[in-house]
């Protein structure tokens, strides 16, 4: 069931400041009308978080948009805890769990743009481990897999773009078993450290011959592990030494410091009576210490304000407030479609993914009116199982972020789909 969420929601470091944070404080602000939006229409955007917020679809949440580089709306609603009546703040942090996966995907186009690795090499060049990864070929009567040679190595590319025949291991099939021990935990995402999780992947098979499905997976959390091969440096430093520092993302990295733990929102399960009750994380993540074993795909906490300015980087090909961290042509390569061709998400996921291809660790709206989206063809974004959400518009020059924090097995309106027509019926003149 949580496998189903995760993937239908799409449609699903040391945290802390630094003396030498070198990126903006905060993108410039500006009125809505300047930059093509009406005010008296972005009302209704607002009307419907309130919304949510009193029908106790949230407790509480965050918004923040910007077009051209200026911010033209940001906004807190409801409360980052109900049991304290704590507020929801601007600067409220929260686990954008699958969220993390395009900050890594942003770390390994630095890599790229380095020399230290080619998207046609194989992962075995770089993860000797994987040298003879074997593939299912089926399931026998007992239940036993059958295992066969991979038609070709998987390859970087492969990895970047969720089709080198990797799972996640979330859910309740064969497949997802492969990843559990006899108790369901996830043995593969529990380990104590990358370079265990990457030996005991090493000993499984790829579920699927690669390059030949789209299947959303552990592929970011081993580039995690790449990453920290590759650069020399602990994930989560390499994050904040080349990312999070450079951007002025102060208050993003991969756990939450005891002195900004009150600014840290509750996470709610909503109950069949309709009440929020706190839940737990999962037990993967613990968010109150450095994690042993840092999630590249599910590990990043953050604030809207901070994600933003990522964001806003992306949309500006690589570069804000005068600080480059990638090249336009690399952020161009990451944002086009990877996926074989023929190969869409609709195809192998169903139809909650009509009009989205994948680029390398984000998804991309190649048709916009199959998805029911009034942005721009080529808009990137991804969600988190927890419904956080952002999108980058390069046709529109836009940017949005939203942090809510829900899980459980009911899920909510999806609130990304309904701020993005609330928010493009508020772009009044698009040559502003």
């Amino acid at each position: 069931m949580l496998q189903h969420l995760i993937i239908v929601s799409l449609v699903l470091g040391v945290l802390g400041p630094s003396a030498n944070a070198r990126g903006s404080s905060a993108l410039p602000a500006t009125k809505p009308e300047a930059v093509g939006f009406s005010s008296e229409r972005l009302s209704r955007f607002d009307a419907l978080m309130r919304r949510l917020v009193e029908e106790k679809e949230f407790a509480g949440i965050v918004t923040m948009a910007a077009r051209h580089g200026k911010v033209f709306h940001s906004k807190a609603y409801g409360l980052r805890d109900i049991a304290s009546s704590a507020p929801m703040l601007k600067d409220s942090i929260f686990r954008i769990y699958s969220m993390s996966k395009t900050v890594t995907g942003v770390a390994m186009m630095i890599l790229y743009e380095e020399g230290k690795w080619s998207p046609a090499d194989p992962i075995a060049k770089y993860i000797p481990e994987f040298a003879n990864l074997k593939v299912i070929k089926s399931f026998d009567a007992q239940g036993k897999t059958l295992w066969e040679d991979p038609v070709h190595p998987p390859t970087m590319r492969e990895l970047m773009s969720n089709t080198a025949g990797f799972g996640y291991g979330l859910g309740t099939t064969r497949d997802d078993k492969l990843y559990q021990d006899e108790s369901g935990h996830n043995v593969i995402l529990g380990a104590p450290s990358l370079e265990t999780m990457i030996n005991r992947l090493a000993k499984l098979p790829l579920l699927y011959q690669p390059g030949t499905r789209w299947v959303y997976s552990i592929s970011m959390d081993i580039q995690g592990y790449l990453i920290q091969k590759l650069s020399g440096k602990p994930f989560a430093q390499f994050l904040q030494e080349r990312i999070f520092e450079p951007l002025g993302m102060t208050d993003t990295g991969l756990y939450v410091p005891k002195e900004k733990w009150d600014r840290f929102a509750t996470t709610y399960e909503r109950t069949d009576r309709g009440e929020l009750v706190a839940t737990s994380d999962f037990p993967t993540y613990h968010f109150d210490r450095e994690p042993a074993l840092p999630s590249g795909g599910g590990g990043v906490v953050s604030t809207a304000g901070d994600f933003l300015k990522f964001e806003q980087m992306l949309l500006n090909g690589g570069e804000l407030a005068g600080v480059r961290i990638l090249g336009p042509e690399t952020v161009n390569l990451m944002t086009e479609n990877h996926l074989p061709q023929a190969l869409t998400l609709t195809e192998t996921q169903g139809d909650p993914f009509s009009g989205i291809a994948w680029g390398y660790d984000v998804g991309v709206i190649s048709e916009p009116s199959l998805m029911g989206c009034p942005c721009g063809k080529g808009t990137y974004f991804w969600r988190g199982v927890a419904w956080t959400w952002f999108w980058v518009d390069p046709i529109n020059d836009l940017v949005i972020v939203g942090m809510v924090q829900r899980l459980g097995n009911i899920p909510p309106p999806n609130i990304a789909q309904l701020s993005q027509q609330m928010l493009y019926q508020a772009l009044v003149d698009t040559e502003k």
